[in-house]
């Protein structure tokens, strides 16, 4: 099968690997559309180096199941799917307490994480029967393969900084996982709807998806500009940028009761933080990463219902063998979110 393969960082390839055949509970999934997140990106670029070479990036997939291993029910070949990267075993303590993202024995296809197996830049995915879904009919492909990142943004946002209905929010990147926090933000009823970036042809989408105010902090004060909107300060804020900045912006917003989720920084950077300011401001901080079976179930949901729509965020598609035009897609502001169809 074809596949883009990671050499090095800046060395991603195209070359024939052979195609993996299932072994029990496990399933090969023919893959149609696979979105190009920034954690790809990262890998590729050396702007993580947390990678283990080589890699087959890609952990935002939906395609069609191809061939399933002995002891397998949920799906069969000829099914529709949407899998979540996030492998695990569903036997340790860890994923007993539903906390299948801490599973002892986890693993990822072509995302991060101490354990990556080839991910979805491929004609064919092989995973664990447990972490692949059924599509909704009403869905495209493209739409579909974004319930990974759309549930990311429901897991941070509602389960785990527990936004209200009213709340005025802040959300501080708007790359795609930026703009699905935006989509859910809206969804479950936010009041007032700030989108940070330095990018004017982000934010000009993030006012399509429906934020009521834009700010740009290569143009403004940020926080004057969002005290102006906000002058009792914001209910949350999520940092979905991923530099060490937006995470300073969003500790600098905080005033009494404010959440703030830490959710687009990866790479581990410093930042300080005032021990007794914290105490008295009562300011909870949230994180959140990775995804669980829960999470892409109400991602799938939002999706089907229409109160989220990838299609309105997804402005390039590229074949897999033209992955390096997508490669330098990814460099550009002109884009929001790229995906792959093998």
């Amino acid at each position: 099968m074809l596949a883009a393969v990671l050499k090095d960082f800046n060395n991603l390839v195209l070359e024939e690997v052979p195609k993996p055949e299932p072994g029990p509970g496990q399933v090969l999934v023919r893959i149609k559309s696979c979105g190009f997140c920034a954690t790809d990106y990262k890998a590729i670029k050396g702007i993580r180096r947390n990678v283990d070479f080589p890699l087959v990036p890609g952990h935002e997939p939906a395609g069609i199941v191809a061939e399933v291993g002995p002891f397998v029910t949920n799906v069969k070949e000829g099914d529709e799917v949407i899998l979540s990267p996030s492998g695990f075993c569903g036997q340790c303590r860890n994923c007993r307490l539903g906390l299948t993202h801490y599973c002892e024995r986890s693993y990822s296809t072509g995302g991060d994480g101490s354990e990556v197996r080839p991910g979805s830049f491929a004609e064919f995915t092989l995973t664990g029967s447990n972490v692949v879904f059924h599509k909704p009919a009403s869905l495209s492909f493209d739409a579909a393969c974004q319930a990974e990142p759309v549930s990311g943004a429901w897991k941070g946002l509602i389960h785990y900084s527990e936004m209200n209905v009213g709340d005025d929010v802040v959300v501080i990147g708007t790359g795609g996982i930026g703009m699905y926090c935006l989509m859910v933000a809206k969804a479950a009823g936010a009041g007032r709807l700030v989108a940070v970036d330095i990018s004017e042809y982000a934010l000009e989408t993030a006012r399509k998806l429906g934020a009521t105010h834009t700010v740009n902090p290569s143009r403004a004060d940020a926080k004057k500009a969002i005290y102006d909107i906000m002058p009792e300060g914001p209910d949350l804020v999520v940092e979905a940028a991923g530099p060490i900045q937006a995470v300073k912006l969003m500790v600098s917003l905080l005033r009494r009761g404010t959440r703030w989720n830490i959710f687009g920084i990866t790479t581990h950077e410093e930042f300080a933080l005032d021990g007794g300011l914290m105490h008295f401001l009562e300011a909870r901080m949230d994180s959140s990463f990775s995804t669980n079976p829960l999470a892409i179930e109400k991602a799938i949901r939002l999706m089907s219902r229409g109160l989220v729509d990838p299609d309105k965020v997804i402005t390039h598609r590229f074949p897999l063998a033209e992955i390096a035009q997508a490669v330098a897609t990814m460099s550009s502001g002109e884009r929001n979110k790229v995906i792959i169809n093998p």
